[in-house]
């Protein structure tokens, strides 16, 4: 007796699908009123982290400081916005994955506090890393503006 392994059969096509024609369709895109949307979307978002989490204001001020300082003071600049967008993009994860348990979860639950306290410590050993990458830009750069 011989098994089928699932993973050989292509997969069903749903009545509602286009007729296949092999592995040559060329890929779909959404027409561009979506992607108007969507950057509305995102916008939208940032703009709601901005008005109700104090710590992605605290980032974002923190983070235009940093650039100012790398300008100012000749610094490489990509390391620092990397850190930045870095730092700033998981707070952004991190009120989603809030919001997403808070709503899962309205009552306090173990795995909830997990989640919350995972997502809070990224934000913060990413925050550590970027510190220690700023101390390693700066620090020379304030040295050599004092000597």
């Amino acid at each position: 007796m011989r098994l089928v392994s699932s993973f050989n059969t292509p997969p069903r096509q749903r009545s509602d699908d286009p007729p296949r024609r092999g592995g040559d369709d060329p890929p779909r895109h959404a027409p561009k009123r979506d992607y108007y949307k969507n950057f509305l979307y995102a916008t939208s978002g940032i703009a709601y982290a901005w008005r109700t989490e104090r710590n992605f204001r605290l980032e974002v001020g923190i983070s235009s400081l940093a650039v100012f300082l790398a300008l100012l003071l000749e610094v490489n600049l990509i390391p620092v916005l990397l850190c930045c967008s870095l730092v700033m993009s998981l707070e952004l994860l991190n009120s989603a994955i809030e919001a997403v348990v808070d709503l899962v979860s309205p009552t306090y639950h173990p795995l909830a506090k997990v989640a919350k306290d995972l997502a809070a410590g990224a934000v913060l050993f990413s925050s550590g890393i970027s510190l220690l990458v700023g101390l390693y830009l700066f620090v020379p750069a304030i040295a050599k503006l004092l000597a």
